[in-house]
Formats: C-alpha cells, structure tokens, sequence
C-alpha cells in the first residue's frame, strides 16, 4: 500500500514544542484527523482535508484514518501531548487490530511528542527526577474503582504522580474524590503543582502543599503533579525550584 498514517504529538500548546518530525509530516499530509482543538492547531493549506471530530468517536476516528491510508492518502492522525500516553496511538492500534487484514500491510508510524506530563515537570523543575507514575483521573473508559486503587498503590509505593484529566465540567466530583483520598492516604504536606495551559500565554504555575490543595485549582487545561515523600523545593528570588533527589535514603 502507498498510504502513510503518522500518529503524531503536538505538545503541550505552544508551538515551539512541536518537533520537526511533527511538521515535517503535517507539511506532506493530505488529510488530518483528531479532536476539534487539535485539529484547529494546523493550519488550513490547499491540498489539505481537516476531520475534526467529538472527543468521544476515538475508535471512529482511527478507523477513518485507516481507511483513507489504504486508499493511498498520507493521514495524520494529532493528539495535544505525545500520542501514544492516554491518547491516540493505542486507539489506532485497537481499531488496527479488530479492523481487515489488509490494515495491516500499512506504513504505520508514531511520532513523538512533548506530553503535558513532562513540559509541566520542566518549568517546575524536576518533580519527577525519580520513580513516577501517570493517572488518567477520567472515569470515562474505566471505573472509579480501579482509579482509587491505583492511587492507593502509588501512595504505598512513595511514586511521585502526575495527574491527565483530573476535572471537567461534566465530572468536577472526580477530582475532589481523588485529592481527599490523596490528602488522607499521604497524611503531609508534601508538595502538589497545578501548571494550567504550559508553554501557551494563559501559563500559570501554582505549587502548594497537598493539605492545603483545593479542588478547584484544577481544570481539564491542568496537569497536577503531587511530589513523592522525598520532593523538595528550592526557594529563591526568581521562583520556587520543585525537584525530587534522584537518590533515596536509606531508612
């Protein structure tokens, strides 16, 4: 088959985090296909067909993409982040898998991008220097259940842990479950940073002490970062440094 389909990152916002190899594809696509604001960051040019769609057709999504790659387009599929944490990479593989043989003959790549997860530790500092975990705090694809026990085992297991989706609109109570049960399972004050829209002009960073977070810190715009038991801040004149040794005390 000629098609190409490219599932690619487009960072956390800003346009300087797209990587050359994202560009490099969206320059040669003839179409790209993702959730509305994602797709609304390329833009228009002659030769190129955008497919905006709902934040809740991911299966669809890919499965269109797939089809128009076997007709010999170059698709990219965007994701904001990098595509293959909580986004569209393992949702293209699913509908490869379950789709016709003949999906499988195709020039299939994933290209890297710059998660939220990791531009939010950056302009922090270095709150995940050492063992961290990522929770995708929406109950949408999965229980509540499964959620609470792998915060409760993250806790034990002293990770550090960034937080995706951890409040929206249509689900604002998950959020407040998550850090009651973080400030009762943790017991301190252990740092916890809110970076809302980094790398983008709406960017603000907030670090505040887990039993002093508040639900209403967070947005769907929000990656929250809760440090390990062994997560410092440096305080200095141009703003707090957040880092976690990269080393561990024996005790």
């Amino acid at each position: 088959m000629s098609g190409i389909l490219s599932i690619a990152g487009l960072g956390p916002g800003g346009e300087a985090l797209i990587t050359p190899e994202v560009a490099a594809a969206l320059a040669e696509a003839t179409d790209v296909i993702g959730y509305i604001p994602y797709v609304a960051r390329v833009a228009p040019r002659e030769g190129l067909v955008l497919h905006p769609s709902d934040n809740r057709v991911e299966l669809d999504r890919a499965a269109l993409a797939l089809r128009l790659a076997a007709e010999g387009r170059r698709v990219v599929v965007v994701s904001s982040g990098d595509p293959g944490v909580f986004a569209m990479a393992a949702a293209v593989f699913e509908a490869l898998e379950a789709g016709p043989s003949h999906w499988r003959d195709l020039d299939i790549r994933v290209l890297p991008g710059i998660t939220a997860m990791l531009a939010a530790s950056a302009r922090a500092g270095a709150p995940l220097g050492h063992d961290f975990c990522a929770i995708n705090l929406s109950d949408n694809l999965k229980p509540w259940t499964l959620i609470e026990k792998r915060l409760r085992l993250a806790v034990e297991a002293d990770f550090a842990m960034a937080f995706y989706n951890p409040r929206s609109k249509s689900r604002p109570e998950g959020f407040t479950r998550a850090l009651a049960l973080l400030q009762e399972a943790c017991g301190d004050a252990r740092p916890m940073l809110f970076a809302r829209a980094v790398s983008t002009p709406e960017e603000e960073l907030r670090i505040v002490p887990l039993d002093r977070a508040t639900p209403d810190m967070a947005d769907m715009r929000t990656m929250v970062i809760l440090g390990s038991s062994q997560t410092r801040i440096i305080e200095r004149p141009g703003g707090a440094l957040l880092y976690t040794p990269r080393s561990v005390a024996c005790v």
